[in-house]
């Protein structure tokens, strides 16, 4: 529901316009160096304040209420938390009449029967993300020398982000992206057959991330339109390195040595500023509709950390249960 992970695990809480939100990290080793500024770098990266990001602009300043003492991880859980400080409740109440299309606000409404928080998202807004980078940076400690870079590649079917960006601009309308991400140093043998297979449990946490809709690795859905003998990588020394990465770094499901190479798909958010036409649920009639509140352009500027830290999680937790 709320966690993941089987030593290296996360549980998820709160909500985007509740008093604050957080995670708590279960598993991780003790004596591992940690202080709050830490967090810094990676949590600058989720933050707006950038053309095509949302105004909203929370100070994210890592509070930590368990499992660190003297600037090392004891061995308990860790609770770290962040305050909500910059929220404007109002802007959401028509969602309980008009339920903004793309977003989770109907389907919430009928599985929790009307109860759900649904300011600002509740607890399904990408607001929640800042404890997943806040966890990865912890993951990323646990897994070194593995490192992983996350970068958006294209924004609006265009590789040149600026101008795709000013264009959405430009007509009040958002647009999505495509980010990659590859993780070097990994060793040979990570992640299991089936059900635990590398892919599959990437693919679960990157689904974590809102908006996401599509994943891919190594050539991905390329591969379908290849021969078998020009997607096969070949080997070239004993230690499994192969001429070619056509699989992205993963046989078997299983860690190979080669580099984890993998693509994701973020969707262009839901929030625009576009007149769009949609029912209202109290008159039973169709009537047009505008997001009102702060919303980003491009969410996917902001994804690629949290990208990084959620293949961090998986990858601390697998090393683990080695």
């Amino acid at each position: 529901m709320n966690s993941f992970g089987r030593i290296f695990r996360i549980s998820i809480y709160g909500e985007s316009h509740g008093p604050s939100i957080g995670i708590v990290i279960d598993g991780c080793p003790a004596g591992i160096p940690l202080q709050r500024e830490d967090f810094d770098s990676d949590l600058s990266r989720r933050k707006s304040g950038a053309k095509g990001t949302t105004t909203r602009n929370e100070g994210d300043h890592p509070i930590i209420l368990s499992g660190v003492f003297n600037d090392f991880t004891t061995g308990a859980p860790i609770n770290i938390m962040f305050e909500n400080t910059n929220t404007r409740s109002g802007d959401y109440a028509e969602f309980r009449e008009i339920p903004r299309p793309g977003h989770a606000d109907f389907v919430a409404s009928k599985k929790y029967k009307g109860y759900e928080d649904y300011r600002g998202g509740g607890h399904f807004s990408a607001r929640l993300t800042v404890g997943l980078v806040a966890a990865g940076v912890i993951a990323k400690k646990i897994i070194a020398p593995i490192e992983i870079e996350a970068t958006l590649i294209e924004a609006g079917n265009s590789k040149d982000i600026d101008k795709a960006i000013d264009q959405a601009i430009s007509i009040n309308d958002t647009i999505g992206g495509i980010i990659e991400c590859t993780a070097k140093n990994l060793p040979v043998g990570l992640g299991e057959p089936y059900f635990d297979s590398v892919e599959a449990l990437i693919s679960h946490m990157i689904f974590s991330i809102p908006a996401t809709k599509g994943i891919e690795f190594g050539k991905g859905f390329e591969a379908a339109r290849m021969y078998g003998s020009e997607h096969n990588d070949w080997f070239v020394d004993q230690s499994g390195k192969t001429r070619t990465n056509h699989a992205g770094g993963i046989n078997g499901g299983i860690t190979n040595g080669n580099d984890l190479i993998f693509r994701v798909a973020i969707k262009p958010t839901s929030s625009t500023g576009k007149t769009q036409q949609t029912l209202n649920f109290k008159t039973g009639e169709l009537t047009d509709f505008i997001v009102k509140g702060r919303h980003d352009t491009c969410v996917a500027l902001r994804a690629p950390v949290i990208v990084e830290a959620v293949t961090a999680i998986v990858l601390a937790d697998l090393h683990l249960l080695q």
